[in-house]
């Protein structure tokens, strides 16, 4: 008779990296982050011309930036948390300082972009484009703070579960804007 050694089967639950609440919360998140564009979209069917002439107000070559910026982030912060899987503490303390000040670089364009487009006399109030435009860019600006503060907490409280939990945070960041840059800044 043959002996069973493979391991006991683990449940979805267990398999995800991190903490299960940190999972409530990115979905919950996507959760709002896709009510907001859901809305955008069905209320831009109502004037297809108006929101494709307000978007001329905007600036996409810098919200492409961005995303670059975003997505090379994710990247540092996925290498952080490969280098915590394998024991590299002063490497992914350096990578995740690079994740963050690109997170601060993108606030800084961000910031850019939202002065000009109120420098133009543009609010909320202006057309329904500028209050879903403010609305989810500036939600989303406030998870990317967040998200800086949660990658300066992993990197000083170095951990695997801790860098899994707060990167993956980031990635979510990261995945609501490559979602809401063609939304936003492209859709015709």
């Amino acid at each position: 008779m043959q002996e069973n050694t493979a391991a006991p089967r683990r449940g979805a639950l267990e398999e995800l990296p991190g903490d299960l609440m940190m999972w409530v919360l990115i979905i919950s998140e996507l959760l709002v982050f896709g009510a907001g564009l859901a809305a955008f979209l069905g209320v831009r069917i109502t004037d297809p011309d108006g929101f494709a002439e307000a978007r001329t107000h905007l600036h996409p070559a810098l919200a492409g930036v961005n995303t670059i910026v975003l997505i090379t982030s994710g990247f540092l912060a996925a290498l952080a948390a490969e280098a915590a899987m394998i024991g590299k503490s002063a490497r992914l303390r350096w990578l995740l300082t690079g994740a963050s000040l690109l997170g601060v670089v993108f606030l800084l364009i961000k910031g850019y972009e939202f002065a000009d487009v109120a420098g133009q006399g543009i609010s909320t109030e202006t057309h329904p484009f500028f209050t879903f435009y403010y609305l989810l860019t500036g939600f989303h600006a406030l998870h990317v703070v967040a998200g800086i503060i949660i990658l300066a907490l992993v990197g000083w409280k170095c951990s695997e579960r801790n860098v899994e939990v707060g990167t993956a945070f980031w990635h979510m960041v990261d995945l609501v804007w490559v979602l809401l840059f063609p939304v936003i800044y492209l859709l015709a």
